[in-house]
């Protein structure tokens, strides 16, 4: 398959390095974006918005044959959803690391501190302590160096959908800071974040049990699972 790798919030191309040789391994073709504006520190973030970001996944996902599949972590998992939506017949899978699917009109995270047109990735201690699991010293000092502000309306634009063949494409959620049982008993519930997730007609549950960042604290392990979801009864 052609998998098109989607970065979260201050993270390019780079940051999925020790995760696609194993989807390469496997037997699977590699496309790593880097997001508009997070070329580099010195990037111009101003009227950059979250349908800029999804325009570039479809672009991504035009410029390739046949049916491909998405992969979106954190942030970048609401961007895939807004490509499966624009190109419903061209995913054969979406899979959330750490993410989930954002229904129509909600936002990324407003509360994230913007500074001009961006949000610089924050200190350690605005995090919640489940974010951090895993991640050390070493690997907070490694991110820290190779993040990129986050252009800002990315994450306070409010998503717009509008084709509900979305909920025929078939996704896997790997859950990392809270369990799979968490998020089932969290859609029962009818929380307002698990809506969207519960319109979809295919759900794969994965538990990789790490923080936030499961590409640098168990990268192998995040691999596999990708790898797994993948397979051709789980791709479709």
């Amino acid at each position: 398959m052609d998998v098109i790798l989607i970065p979260g919030f201050w993270l390019d191309a780079s940051s999925w390095q020790r995760v696609a040789p194993l989807l390469e391994e496997a037997g699977h073709t590699v496309h790593a974006l880097t997001l508009p504006g997070l070329e580099s520190r010195d990037a111009d973030r101003a009227g950059i918005g979250l349908r800029t970001h999804i325009d570039a996944v479809v672009a991504a996902v035009d410029a390739l044959p046949g049916r491909v599949v998405l992969v979106g972590h954190s942030g970048g998992g609401a961007i895939a959803h807004g490509a499966a939506d624009a190109r419903p017949d061209r995913i054969a899978r979406v899979v959330y690391v750490d993410a989930g699917p954002l229904g129509q009109g909600a936002c990324i995270n407003d509360e994230l501190p913007i500074v001009g047109d961006e949000i610089p990735l924050p200190p350690w201690e605005a995090f919640e302590d489940e974010d951090l699991v895993d991640l050390d010293d070493t690997l907070r000092a490694e991110l820290r160096a190779r993040a990129i502000p986050e252009p800002a309306a990315v994450a306070t634009d409010g998503i717009e959908l509008g084709d509900e063949r979305r909920y025929e494409v078939p996704i896997t959620v790997i859950a990392c800071e809270f369990p799979s049982a968490m998020l089932t008993e969290w859609i029962a519930a009818d929380a307002p974040f698990t809506r969207e997730l519960a319109k979809v007609r295919r759900v794969d549950y994965v538990d990789l049990p790490t923080g936030h960042w499961p590409q640098f604290t168990k990268p192998v392990q995040l691999g596999q699972a990708i790898v797994a979801a993948l397979t051709p009864s789980a791709a479709g």
